[in-house]
């Protein structure tokens, strides 16, 4: 019995299986923490954490002072990357209290924290190994440009 091989698409192959003007999940994560900072998000960080989790590439935190500015930030992190590529979250938990809102979009997962509950669960201590994201970096090649 001969046992079937699978082979790797050629590269005119992926770019036919693939939408070349995807964003990429580090833009993606550029675009939910500057989203966050938009609407006043505290603290908003991003964690490369694809080296550690097979199921996701980066972790978005940020943290808000009232449950209802949670709701506000989850709301745009949601609308922003669903503008960037036509899918919104896979999932979403945690809007009925608004303590701590998980937004699941597959390759990024953003968390949005009253500023007490961050503190009290110290994600970033947890995850502390993994790189973190230079988001407000990311714009100022274009910014040097227009100069």
């Amino acid at each position: 019995m001969v046992a079937a091989v699978a082979r790797l698409p050629t590269n005119e192959e992926h770019d036919t299986l693939t939408n070349a003007n995807e964003p990429t999940s580090i833009e993606r994560a550029v675009a939910a923490c500057r989203a966050a900072d938009e609407k006043q998000g505290s603290d908003t960080i991003g964690l490369d954490v694809g080296g550690v989790l097979s199921i996701v590439d980066w972790f978005v935190i940020t943290s808000a002072a009232n449950p209802r500015q949670v709701r506000t930030i989850a709301d745009e992190v949601e609308a922003r990357l669903k503008a960037g590529d036509g899918t919104g979250a896979l999932r979403r938990e945690g809007l009925d209290d608004a303590r701590w809102v998980l937004l699941d979009f597959g390759d990024v997962v953003v968390h949005v924290f009253l500023e007490e509950v961050r503190a009290f669960y110290e994600l970033e201590r947890l995850w502390a190994d993994v790189g973190q994201l230079e988001w407000r970096e990311a714009e100022a090649p274009a910014a040097a440009a227009a100069d």
